[in-house]
């Protein structure tokens, strides 16, 4: 007998980030889900172990996913 364990993949919890704002220490961006806008804030330090390039981030917000469960973000493939 064979068991498959099934998981849902890491993109399938990624939203798109449709915008992005400096905060003091700080960016938070936001999303839009089940018809409202949510964001996630992230400090300098979680973007920088991230590898994530914050000006970047608030000069292109959409070109990033973010997984707020897990407090991730990614760069868009």
């Amino acid at each position: 007998m064979v068991t498959f364990i099934t998981s849902r993949s890491r993109s399938d919890s990624m939203q798109d980030i449709v915008s992005s704002k400096k905060m003091e220490n700080g960016i938070v961006v936001f999303w839009e889900e089940n018809g409202g806008k949510k964001s996630e804030s992230f400090n300098y330090i979680e973007l920088v172990d991230m590898k994530i390039n914050a000006l970047d981030l608030l000069d292109r917000p959409k070109s990033y996913k973010v997984d707020p469960s897990a407090h991730k973000l990614i760069v868009k493939k």
